[in-house]
């Protein structure tokens, strides 16, 4: 069950980091122009692809997966849309607090010696690594 609970936190995340990304990601379209946008449409595409491999081993594991990214979600929209509104560099510094957020839980959930050897393998060799190749794409933005 605890591995279940670990991974349903994980999707509500990665569901909200999707959310956050279209958001954000209409918002450049619309203001910053073709570049900028093209450069986080990998990792919204990443998200996706996370969401899916989480929703497979939950149900692989025998759980049911969270079908939305509840409150969290809710709050980072908000978040998302106050910094769209100041501008590209607001817009990538939240989108970049979100990503370490999102690598600072999956390095903590790594040292939790309950999880099973299927759940570590995912986060190690695709959620986190995932996780840090997107702070550097917005490391790299926010420099330019």
């Amino acid at each position: 069950m605890h591995n279940i609970e670990t991974l349903n936190k994980f999707l509500k995340d990665e569901l909200s980091a999707t959310e956050t990304y279209e958001q954000a990601l209409e918002k450049l379209r619309e203001d910053a122009g073709l570049s900028e946008s093209e450069a986080l449409k990998p990792i919204y595409e990443s998200h996706k692809d996370a969401v899916s491999s989480l929703q497979s081993l939950i149900t692989r594991l025998g759980g049911t997966p969270c079908e939305d990214s509840g409150a969290w979600g809710t709050w980072a929209k908000i978040v998302q849309g106050s910094a769209n509104l100041l501008g590209k560099d607001a817009a990538f510094k939240a989108l970049q607090v979100g990503e370490k957020s999102g690598a600072e839980n999956y390095e903590e959930a790594l040292e939790d010696t309950e999880l099973s050897s299927d759940v570590q393998s995912l986060i190690e060799t695709k959620l986190l690594p995932a996780q840090q190749e997107h702070i550097r794409t917005l490391d790299r933005l926010l420099a330019s």
